[in-house]
């Protein structure tokens, strides 16, 4: 019974890793965060789908810079921008099939094998949220998430908002990532 339990744990815990987005994040060095303490847009995303989708994603890059201590105004320290881009990936799965050996005990030569391949087509989604400095003009952090994505909306809010989470941990560059 405890078998059956662990193989289940360990099912629901692949699966949670398959449907989390891999976050990658980019920053100069030489640029001082600590300065900075406005932001604007200078680019909403584009590509992501429905207006529903675009609003939740300024929505939660807005949230999230807002709960560091940044304030949107119209000219900010830093400008930035998001796009999304989605492509279309396929996977292959093949399966062979053997019905053993052809004669009497198993000896004989082998039976004919069978395969057969499946092709699963899926979509995946790339975020991609730069920031410049608005004084000197020059990118100085790039965060970008990928993952399947899904046709449900309530399950790509979720990842949406855990992609974000990923994102903005340890930002701005410096700080103590959230654990």
């Amino acid at each position: 019974m405890m078998g059956r339990f662990a193989a289940l744990g360990f099912a629901v815990l692949l699966s949670a890793c398959a449907s989390t987005p891999t976050v990658n994040i980019d920053f100069d060095p030489a640029a001082n965060f600590s300065r900075f303490r406005t932001y604007s847009w200078m680019a909403r995303p584009d590509g992501a789908g429905s207006p529903l989708m675009q609003q939740r994603i300024v929505d939660g890059i807005d949230s999230r810079l807002q709960a560091k201590g940044w304030k949107l105004v119209p000219n900010g320290d830093v400008h930035v921008a998001a796009h999304v881009s989605t492509s279309e990936r396929q996977s292959f799965n093949t399966t062979y099939t053997s019905v053993g050996y052809l004669g009497w005990g198993g000896f004989g030569p082998p039976a004919p094998n069978s395969s057969r391949t499946t092709v699963d087509t899926f979509e995946v989604g790339t975020l991609v949220v730069d920031m410049f400095d608005g004084s000197r003009k020059q990118a100085i952090w790039r965060g970008t998430a990928s993952g399947t994505l899904d046709s449900d909306p309530a399950r790509m809010t979720a990842l949406l908002q855990a992609a974000l989470d990923k994102m903005f941990a340890g930002f701005p560059p410096g700080s103590t990532p959230a654990k």
